[in-house]
């Protein structure tokens, strides 16, 4: 495989180690915003470029003319998808393409007060940044469906990991334990977004699939059990009315729903590395 991501980021970068452990022949290239971010990538094995949505990126086309799979892993804005809006005539050209895959969000469903859902439940997004991945998962479809290949759109829960825990926000004192009365989110450690990249990279796996966790749970509860894994007091519980809030984080507290993941399991025979926050975090450690 040749594979290659638009947005090298913290999770596609999950997903290249996770290729190469898969099959060390596998090759990487994509790209990032900037030139310190390129240099933060020098050490590894990876052909890096940058792209910063705006133009097309000068040195991508002949990258996409050798792809076998390409990840899109760059958010949309007001005016699309930028992949598709700078590079859909290199991506249409890419002689050898045969997978692609999306990184949406389970932001697209909306809010379902707290009930179970899976995939057939409809999109009903809250806010304008969710309303944009609508729109760039069907741009998405609408060119895999002309192009004749499979695309997996993978709709992920709140993102985790090392470097990017509730540890690290207890540490660098931005925690906060706000209480909303039968809120709960599910998330996903970013080493499962790499190994289901991977496997379904393999096996150039169609549809769209949520990629969350077992258990959604309160997100109170996490700031508890890492503190107590700290040995740390947690942050005090503040009520999400009398809350302090940018209007973006507010808006995450407007979607309350438990996602399924049976789907994307059944899809790939697997079960998650981390299924649940305690393990994801204990994984990590303090």
């Amino acid at each position: 495989m040749r594979v290659f991501f638009f947005g090298l980021g913290y999770s596609s970068l999950a997903a290249a180690r996770a290729l190469i452990r898969l099959d060390p022949t596998t090759e990487i290239a994509g790209t990032v915003r900037s030139a310190s971010s390129r240099d933060a990538l020098a050490s590894e094995p990876y052909a890096v470029h940058l792209f910063d949505g705006e133009t097309a990126g000068m040195t991508i086309a002949a990258e996409l003319a050798e792809a076998t799979h390409v990840v899109v892993s760059v958010p949309p804005g007001p005016q699309g998808d930028p992949v598709l809006r700078q590079h859909w005539r290199d991506l249409a050209r890419a002689p050898r393409l045969e997978w692609l895959c999306y990184y949406s969000t389970v932001g697209v469903y909306g809010d379902f007060d707290g009930a179970w859902i899976d995939e057939p439940a409809p999109r009903q997004p809250q806010n304008e940044r969710s309303r944009q991945r609508v729109v760039a998962e069907d741009e998405w479809r609408s060119f895999a469906t002309e192009r004749g290949i499979p695309l997996l759109v993978l709709r992920l829960a709140g993102i985790y990991g090392r470097g990017r825990s509730t540890f690290d926000r207890l540490r660098d004192g931005t925690a906060r334990r706000i209480i909303k009365p039968g809120q709960v989110f599910n998330r996903i450690h970013v080493e499962d977004i790499g190994r289901v990249t991977a496997l379904a990279a393999q096996q150039r796996l169609d549809g769209a699939f949520n990629l969350a966790d077992d258990e959604p749970a309160p997100p109170q509860d996490l700031i508890t059990y890492a503190a107590e894994l700290m040995g740390v007091e947690p942050p005090p519980a503040v009520p999400f009315e009398a809350a302090e809030m940018t209007a973006m984080a507010r808006s995450f507290y407007a979607d309350n729903k438990r996602i399924s993941n049976a789907a994307i399991k059944a899809a790939l025979g697997i079960e998650l590395l981390y299924p649940n926050y305690r393990e994801g975090l204990s994984a990590i450690g303090p």
